[in-house]
């Protein structure tokens, strides 16, 4: 593939990814939620704008008795689902501005320290420096690398957070429309739901592969054939889509799940009324809450692996014999693996949605499980393609001082080994996570005890499910180090995230299913209505669930590349586990996870305790509210979640930036490499036993209240012993899958991409105390 050919379809699948984009939002569009009010038949008639004039077979069985509770899907329910649309797209709205304000502040103070400590690494010369892998050669100042690097942060910054308010705005806009369309059938609820995800994915994924494509061709304006300086300065882009992410994961998992923690345990032990009741004051800041956290933070967490994983590979291979020889197809190897997986994953999103449509509940979460299949199973053939027409047949990497000799079916292998051991750790995670196999089963059977046995069973859950995303993680770094160095350990990461529009699309579908059958519950819509929405919200549980062992898993591979890249540009050659610099770094960086998990899971618990203290007040002191007269004091529940995540986001995030820069200011890269090393170990298995064990506690709640089996039922019904506590264990797990867990991830990535920015400076000044 030629210079020409890799600049012609780099953009062109960006393009193609976001006009599907906006193809699904306008087929999602088409449902009208005016429209349904207008038919004046009690929601019975089918809506003039559908396309589809099928009824799917879900939608057909049992439809006449069940004649007799479809009052409440009239036009009053269509007024009260646009009611709560709007309250929880006005909350959300609210607090993402917010957030956003204090993030702006962040990423001037911090362009400006990148701008320092880059451009003081030959005191603000601007005068061409000695390359530093290219002998003989010349290249730009290191006060121009600064600037370039500055840019590239603050263009990564504004991708990730114009990636997470898409994201919102999407999911906001969808909730409803999949609630309404569960009267058609469980069949048009599940693609409306899907579709709206698949927007998600596919607008994102685009949209970070364009921007970053452009900044390449823009930069190279400046540097010309200076590709060191070039993919150096292009580091920073993934720097601030991860310092974006981490504040967006924090901050919206502290208020989602405050508001989640205060309503389950006022509401569901204490005043036994069922999930989303409209009568729970903090019903409607737990919907805003899965829209800021599970969307907005979700969708800058994986831009963020996606910028850092693409910034690392690209790095190394400017480094390479191709990027000597210049060989633009070559070294933009990622980007063209990432645009393949753009048209894989969209054809793969219309076997969900066209070719084989989901009529039946059992249908839906097998069809998600479809996806993960389907798009590795496309990609490792597009991957094998895009390899043998991008690279040569052989090429030299550098490999920590030597070089090595790779062919280009060896990084084909990485690609395969990286997509594959995704979907292992993604089935896994499945198997420890959904209801539908025995250890979620025995987590709901060990409630017939109580809350401690509940606890001590989602305990060992979470500890046992590490044990095989860890083996595949290390056999996928074992087979790419040996086949391409640290080059390819950075491909496999790209391998495993080269489906993430259909990830982020399989993601995004679970929210957004939750917040429709929230909306279904509080407009008081029929049983079979709430049992579609239900059935959708089961499936994205376990889907959620799978999205976040993804994420993790694909967190260790994007970090072990930014940290070989750091290797390299500090000008370390070896590591020594016996040196006391490195090993007391690595018992520091292991240490990091759990000081970060404990700031903020007691963020999550001192927000949930005001909430709770508010739920009680509101249902003590409103003549009523019980009694569903009264309407509660919905805005006074958000506040308490708006004030609390930006209060308690701060200090979790001032840890993850500060650790890097301070040991490697004080303390020296040797150190800082043991600082990362230690935190990237701890850090992934803390993250994937937190998170499984938090999905399976969710899961067994869902399945003691969905008594869908005998079992089920002689744990129930909802307010039973069993059932308060796997409520409670519930409330533990929150913040565990949805806070700490998930925000891991982001710090292992996020100190290693750190210190690949600041690279240059550690090896010139650090090192102030132990030189």
């Amino acid at each position: 593939m030629g210079f020409s050919a890799a600049d012609a379809v780099i953009p062109a699948c960006a393009v193609i990814g976001i006009a599907f984009a906006a193809w699904q939002w306008f087929l999602v569009a088409k449902v009208k939620v005016s429209a349904y009010a207008s038919t004046g038949n009690g929601g019975h008639g089918q809506p003039v704008f559908r396309q589809e004039d099928e009824e799917d077979e879900d939608n057909r069985i049992g439809r006449e008795s069940d004649d007799e509770e479809d009052g409440g899907d009239g036009p009053a329910a269509v007024a009260r689902c646009a009611e709560i649309q709007n309250a929880i797209s006005v909350g959300a709205n609210s607090f993402l501005f917010t957030q956003y304000k204090y993030l702006a502040a962040f990423t001037v103070i911090f362009a400006v320290v990148i701008f320092l400590f880059l451009g003081s690494v030959h005191r603000f010369s601007m005068a061409s420096q000695p390359c530093q892998y290219t002998k003989g050669k010349m290249c730009k100042p290191a006060l121009a690398n600064a600037a370039f690097t500055t840019a590239a942060f603050l263009l990564g910054a504004v991708t990730s957070v114009v990636s997470g308010y898409l994201g919102m705005r999407i999911a906001t806009f969808a909730n409803a429309r999949t609630t309404l369309e569960a009267r058609r059938g469980i069949g048009a609820a599940f693609a409306t739901a899907f579709r709206s995800g698949a927007v998600m994915g596919f607008l994102l994924s685009s949209l970070g592969l364009l921007v970053l494509y452009i900044a390449i061709k823009i930069f190279g304006l400046y540097y010309r054939d200076d590709w060191e300086g070039l993919y150096e300065s292009i580091t920073g882009y993934g720097l601030g889509g991860s310092s974006m992410a981490l504040f967006g994961r924090v901050g919206g998992g502290i208020y989602t799940k405050a508001a989640d923690v205060g309503a389950d345990l006022v509401g569901k032990v204490e005043r036994n009324i069922p999930e989303d009741d409209p009568r729970n004051p903090a019903v409607i800041a737990d919907n805003v809450g899965d829209n800021v956290g599970d969307i907005a933070g979700m969708g800058s967490d994986l831009f963020g692996s996606y910028a850092e994983s693409t910034c690392a590979a690209l790095f190394v291979a400017s480094i390479s014999s191709f990027g000597a020889d210049h060989d633009f197809a070559a070294v933009c190897y990622p980007l063209l693996i990432s645009s393949a997986g753009l048209v894989v994953c969209l054809a793969t999103t219309l076997f969900a949605t066209d070719f084989f449509k989901v009529k039946t509940v059992d249908a839906v979460a097998p069809a998600l499980k479809l996806q993960l299949l389907i798009s590795t199973v496309l990609m490792t053939v597009a991957a094998l393609v895009v390899t043998f027409a991008a690279l040569p047949a052989r090429f030299t990497m550098f490999d920590f001082g030597e070089e090595k000799q790779v062919r280009n079916w060896h990084l084909f292998l990485c690609v395969a080994i990286g997509l594959w051991a995704g979907l292992a750790i993604g089935f896994t995670t499945e198997y420890f996570t959904s209801n539908a196999y025995s250890p979620v089963r025995d987590v709901a059977d060990s409630c017939r005890t109580g809350a401690a046995t509940n606890v001590i069973f989602g305990l060992a859950l979470g500890y046992k499910s590490v044990i095989v995303p860890v083996l595949a993680i290390a056999v996928s770094i074992y087979v790419s180090f040996t086949l391409a160095s640290i080059y390819g350990i950075a491909i496999a990461a790209l391998g495993m995230l080269s489906t993430v529009a259909t990830g982020l699309a399989i993601d995004a579908y679970g929210p957004i299913s939750d917040n429709a059958g929230g909306i279904a519950e509080m407009a008081g819509m029929s049983r079979r209505i709430r049992q579609r929405t239900d059935a959708l919200d089961a499936a994205g549980n376990t889907t959620a669930a799978i999205g976040k062992g993804f994420a993790i898993g694909s967190a260790a591979l994007v970090s072990l590349a930014l940290f070989g890249a750091f290797v390299s540009r500090a000008g370390v050659t070896v590591i020594n586990v016996l040196s006391p610099k490195v090993f007391a770094g690595m018992l520091v960086g292991g240490m990091l996870p759990y000081w970060f998990s404990a700031m903020t899971m007691k963020s999550v618990g001192s927000a949930a305790l005001k909430m709770v203290e508010e739920v009680r007040r509101q249902f003590s002191t409103i003549p009523g509210l019980m009694e569903g007269r009264a309407t509660p004091d919905y805005a006074s529940c958000v506040r308490i979640s708006t004030d609390a995540s930006l209060r308690e986001m701060m200090p979790p995030g001032a840890l993850v930036l500060l650790a890097p820069l301070v040991t490697g200011t004080f303390f020296g890269v040797h150190t800082l490499a043991g600082l990362l090393a230690g935190a990237l170990v701890s850090g992934v298995q803390v993250a994937i036993s937190a998170s499984n064990s938090g999905g399976a506690w969710d899961n067994a709640k869902k399945y003691i209240e969905a008594g869908a089996s005998e079992h089920a039922k002689s744990l129930g019904p909802k307010g039973s012993e069993a059932h308060k506590a796997a409520v409670i264990g519930d409330t533990i797990g929150d913040p565990l899958k949805d806070t700490s867990g998930p925000s891991l991830n982001i710090l292992i990535k996020l100190m290693a991409v750190e210190s690949l920015v600041f690279a240059p400076f550690f090896a010139a000044h650090g090192g102030l105390i132990f030189n």
